[in-house]
């Protein structure tokens, strides 16, 4: 069994890769080298592929620099890393949800959540519950019981 401390690095190291992931991903949409431009017109701006595999516009580039800022930032606390994790894993499993209907593939016209997008959403929304729900609550298990014990 893994000690609390071990636990609660885990926790905030799980925020930092999601944050540097997707701090990087949303720098690469902006860099010529990693962007391939849509072939087909779009009114999207900046609509394209991130390595020819992630369809991209320049609000899903924003929101990728912004969420990894965060995750860097969350890696700081381990509050701070459960919080992120938490709102992270149930934002991005939406998302993945959203991808596959038709009708709310796009987020209503604002940015691409389909194709690659799905699976890397819902495999980074399956991590981030790892860290905010499942690691956290072992903590909260395992300082529950020394409580008990100590009575």
């Amino acid at each position: 069994m893994q000690t609390s401390t071990s636990s609660n690095s885990s926790i905030r190291y799980g925020a930092l890769s999601l944050g540097i992931l997707f701090l990087l991903l949303g720098v690469a949409g902006f860099v010529p080298a990693f962007f391939t431009p849509s072939e087909n017109f779009t009114s999207a701006p900046g609509f394209g592929y991130i390595f020819g595999v992630f369809p991209t516009n320049y609000f899903h580039n924003a929101i990728g620099i912004l969420v990894g800022v965060w995750g860097i930032a969350a890696f700081t606390s381990l509050s701070g890393a459960i919080v992120f994790n938490r709102i992270f894993a149930i934002l991005y499993a939406a998302g993945a949800i959203l991808g596959l209907l038709p009708f709310a593939n796009t987020l209503f016209g604002l940015t691409p959540l389909f194709g690659n997008n799905i699976w890397l959403n819902a495999l980074t929304a399956a991590v981030a519950f790892y860290y905010g729900f499942v690691k956290s609550g072992e903590i909260s298990m395992q300082s529950s019981s020394s409580v008990q014990a100590s009575v």
